[in-house]
């Protein structure tokens, strides 16, 4: 169900004028915006990365690998899914790959940034798109699986958006979240993106936990490359010239070899083992179903 910002009402229908009280996003570029102070200024984000991103997310060993074990996930544990919501969706990149899987019959993104809605909507097309703050989230028990990738690290109230994504998930859907794992990796590149934090993988099950899922399930991921990346954070001041949009600059040769060893990687995860180190962290876990209604649970 949609949920009025204002008063809370909760309601269906094709637009977003709340019954009770008549309030209304506003629309800008022709998505509905439900939290406008936020859109010139994305929370813990630089708006100019948009546009760097969208061009290396597509060829960068580290956004491919992400975006092929976020859709593992999907398959291997939301098989039966038929909606998502992507809180946010940055430039569309991984809402693009999972609607080229063709299993979901609903794709949603949510995005503060208007910048990176306008690209997401040139790269996922049959996804509907809103603007909105991941902290308070327009829908109640709407969608079967909702994912986060590498978002709520962004944040401060990060268990307010798990709050948030667990009360817009449908009983027996569930959740697909990645962060950045270990705060000993955390180093003035973090700074750089913006980060709050890196995670521990106890610390973002129990706020998992907190918020209402159960039956979770987590991996490491980026672990085979993890001496390279520790390296590469040692030290505790930016280098002289440093820029952020710099570490995804990658060598066409190099690129390609830390791309096959993500691949290994991931052939890994998918045999059900799950990794005890990585730079990043990606966790599953579900919304219990409503006994006695009927409510089937997604497997």
């Amino acid at each position: 169900m949609k949920r009025c910002l204002r008063c809370d009402c909760r309601f269906d229908g094709l637009g977003w004028r709340c019954p009770n009280c008549a309030f209304a996003p506003v629309i800008v570029d022709g998505l509905p915006c439900f939290a406008p102070e936020l859109a010139p200024e994305h929370i813990g984000f630089d708006a100019s990365r948009y546009e760097v991103l969208a061009k290396v997310e597509a060829h960068h060993f580290w956004f491919r690998s992400r975006v092929e074990l976020v859709v593992w996930a999907l398959r291997r544990h939301f098989s039966q899914a038929k909606s998502l919501l992507e809180i946010g969706c940055g430039t569309g990149e991984v809402l693009a790959a999972i609607a080229r899987t063709d299993s979901l019959r609903r794709l949603v993104g949510s995005e503060a940034h208007l910048a990176g809605l306008a690209l997401a909507a040139r790269r996922a097309p049959t996804a509907e798109l809103l603007q909105s703050d991941a902290r308070c989230i327009p829908f109640r028990d709407e969608f079967d699986v909702i994912g986060a990738f590498d978002v709520i690290e962004h944040v401060d109230e990060d268990e307010q958006i798990l709050r948030e994504m667990f009360a817009a998930c449908r009983p027996g859907g569930g959740i697909v979240v990645t962060v950045p794992q270990h705060e000993w990796l955390w180093s003035y590149r973090d700074e750089f993106a913006g980060h709050q934090r890196r995670y521990r993988r106890e610390d973002l099950l129990g706020k998992i936990a907190a918020a209402g899922f159960e039956r979770p399930w987590s991996t490491s991921f980026v672990t085979l490359l993890l001496p390279v990346m520790a390296l590469s954070r040692a030290g505790q001041k930016a280098p002289e010239g440093f820029a952020a949009s710099g570490e995804l600059q990658v060598g066409r040769v190099m690129n390609r070899i830390l791309g096959a060893v993500m691949n290994a990687e991931r052939r890994l995860i998918a045999t059900g083992v799950s990794l005890p180190v990585g730079g990043s962290l990606l966790a599953i876990a579900h919304k219990p179903e409503l006994h006695g209604t009927g409510a089937a649970a997604l497997p």
